[in-house]
C-alpha cells in the first residue's frame, strides 16, 4: 500500500512520527487479513512486541510505500514484518509478534495457515516480552488517557502507546532526526479507567520508558 504523509503524520520538524508509522502499519496490517480471510470477525490479532529499525528518517519524504509480509509462526502468534520507503530516501525496517485469538478473543491455535505460513520459511517467533520494574531513580509522570484513544475492542490503542514516547523524548529535547531503534512490548492492554504513570529511565545507551497501573508495568518502550 501506499501512503501520504499529512500533516498531522509530522513534527514540527516535518519528521515522520513514530505514533503515524504505528497507524501506517496497522492499516496495511487490517487490509492484509481483511483481503486473505484471517481478519475480523473470525480472527483477532493483538500486539506482543514490535521493533522499529529507523535507518534513515522520514524528514523531506512526502509519500510512503509499505510492503508487509509474514515472517514468522508460532502456535498462537505469528509474525509479521514491514518495509517502509519513501520517495525521498526514508527507510524503516519493523518486526512484530501478534497474539492470535478466536471470534470469542481468547487465544487460538494458528491452522491452515496457507500463504502465510508459506512466507515463513519455517522461522519461528517467540511470544516472551520484557516488562521491567521501574528502578527507584526513575522520573514519574502521569499520562492522561482519552476517550479518542480507545479502539473497537475497548483496548487503548497502540499508536497511543508510541505518542507517549514522541512526547516525553520532545519534552527532553532529544534529537528524533537520526537513526535509532526502537521497541514496545506489551503486557496487559491498557483500558480507558486506568491512571497510567509513566516512568522513564537510561540504562546505558538506552531510553527506557514504563507504563505503570497500580504498580505494575503494562507495557514498556525502549530506544537507542
Amino acid at each position: 500500500m501506499r501512503r501520504s504523509v499529512r500533516l498531522a503524520d509530522m513534527d514540527s520538524r516535518g519528521r515522520l512520527r513514530l505514533d503515524a508509522v504505528a497507524r501506517y502499519l496497522q492499516d496495511a496490517a487490517i487490509e492484509d487479513v481483511s483481503e486473505t480471510g484471517w481478519g475480523l470477525p473470525e480472527h483477532l490479532w493483538f500486539i506482543r512486541r514490535i521493533e522499529v529499525e529507523v535507518e534513515v528518517p522520514f524528514i523531506e519524504d512526502r509519500s510512503v510505500e509499505v510492503v508487509t509480509w509474514c515472517s514468522g509462526l508460532a502456535a498462537i502468534a505469528a509474525g509479521r514484518r514491514w518495509s517502509l520507503r519513501g520517495d525521498a530516501g526514508g527507510h524503516i525496517e519493523v518486526e512484530s509478534v501478534w497474539i492470535h485469538l478466536g471470534p470469542d478473543a481468547r487465544p487460538a491455535r494458528i491452522e491452515n495457515f496457507g500463504i502465510y505460513a508459506e512466507a515463513t520459511g519455517g522461522r519461528h517467533v517467540s511470544t516472551k516480552i520484557d516488562l521491567p520494574e521501574p528502578p527507584p531513580s526513575a522520573v514519574r509522570v502521569s499520562w492522561q488517557l482519552r476517550s479518542t484513544d480507545v479502539d473497537l475492542h475497548g483496548h487503548v490503542n497502540n499508536a497511543v502507546h508510541w505518542q507517549a514516547v514522541e512526547h516525553r523524548l520532545s519534552s527532553l529535547g532529544l534529537n528524533l532526526g537520526r537513526p535509532l531503534t526502537a521497541r514496545l512490548d506489551y503486557g496487559d492492554p491498557l483500558s480507558p479507567h486506568d491512571t497510567v504513570e509513566l516512568a522513564e529511565w537510561v540504562d546505558g545507551d538506552a531510553y527506557c520508558l514504563a507504563f505503570v497501573v497500580d504498580g505494575r508495568t503494562k507495557a514498556f518502550a525502549s530506544l537507542e
